[in-house]
């Protein structure tokens, strides 16, 4: 995956063979891609990569992130259950999503048409950030770190998979993730974990 943030714009996110060829989601979308960045950049938000994609942040909390698909472009919120959705315009990104999380667009030109909105709802997140909010855990019977749930929502095909797996698979995840000190060692690990969770497999198979 890539770490330097000007990669995905020019190349693609690193996570598959299509990276830096003209066949690359992120090179379709080029340009709605660019507005998107541009409008978060707008709206005062940090920008950093996380999971192979743009994330933009306020302070140390994750506001949106960005990603391109065969189909289209979108912006995915973390933390999406506080957001109201006045417009009617956040979708789930497959039947195992949380909450309405993303903004699609299935055409570039669309995302400039739509600045106002997207620049709306990204101040309603950055206000609950400063507010320190989050919305309530749903009952689980075991806890995912924060970590993991960004990268759930971030990433609709991780989701998808470990959705899919069973209750014990998915436990052996929490466990190992949790079992990490740091920040930065959850987050490698789950970059590590992807393809194991994509293939059906606990954190513990081979």
């Amino acid at each position: 995956m890539i770490t330097d943030i000007e990669d995905f714009f020019a190349h693609g996110c690193g996570r598959c063979a299509r990276f830096a060829t003209a066949d690359c989601s992120a090179r379709q979308w080029a340009d709605g891609l660019k507005e998107l960045r541009r409008i978060c950049l707008a709206a005062g938000l940090s920008e950093t990569v996380k999971w192979g994609h743009p994330c933009y942040m306020h302070g140390d909390r994750n506001i949106a992130v960005l990603g391109a698909f065969r189909n289209d472009c979108r912006i995915t919120f973390f933390n999406a259950a506080l957001l109201k959705d006045p417009e009617g315009v956040l979708e789930r990104q497959g039947p195992n999503t949380r909450h309405p999380n993303m903004i699609r667009f299935l055409d570039n030109a669309r995302v400039a048409e739509q600045e106002s909105v997207l620049t709306s709802y990204l101040r309603e997140a950055t206000g609950y950030a400063d507010a320190g909010l989050k919305p309530p855990k749903e009952a689980v019977d075991f806890d995912l770190p924060e970590e993991f749930l960004d990268a759930l929502d971030a990433d609709p095909d991780l989701n998808e998979a470990f959705q899919a797996l069973t209750p014990g698979r998915r436990r052996s995840y929490a466990i190992n993730l949790n079992g990490a000190k740091k920040s930065e060692t959850r987050i490698a690990r789950i970059a590590k974990f992807r393809g194991r969770i994509l293939s059906g497999k606990g954190a513990n198979e081979r």
